[in-house]
């Protein structure tokens, strides 16, 4: 009796733990604040990715950021330029489609992953500077 109750909280000890990988998708990614970015950005070479369309890219970006369209044909051929050891930093509009490029990214191996919390529109609305 005494050993079936062991297995048996051995059991729900794998369950419970056992599926859980070290370096998980959600461990990669960090979702960081409009001030957060702004900081971030005065490092040196930063990879800065915007993932909307060419035509949301031309009306206004944040300095310096590369525009690598999301599901674009090029999309593959594009991260695989950038650095899988240094962070990335992307944004879209509002944050749907970067939350997707972040699981994108981090499935191709990228170790940390920042996305903007409410896209460029929330960078715009807090008076940070387009070009």
């Amino acid at each position: 009796m005494r050993i079936t109750k062991y297995i048996y909280l051995l059991m729900i000890a794998l369950l419970c733990f056992g599926c859980q990988k070290e370096g998980s998708k959600a461990s990669k990614i960090q979702m960081i604040s409009v001030e957060e970015m702004d900081r971030l950005l005065d490092i040196e070479n930063v990879q800065l990715v915007d993932v909307r369309t060419v035509a949301e890219y031309q009306e206004g970006h944040i300095k310096e950021a590369k525009n690598i369209v999301y599901l674009s044909e090029s999309w593959s051929a594009e991260i695989a330029k950038l650095d899988k050891e240094d962070p990335v930093y992307i944004y879209c509009a509002k944050g749907g489609r970067s939350a997707k490029c972040a699981d994108l990214l981090a499935e191709a191996g990228f170790n940390v992953i920042y996305d903007l919390e409410g896209g460029i529109t929330q960078w715009k609305d807090q008076g940070k500077d387009v070009e």
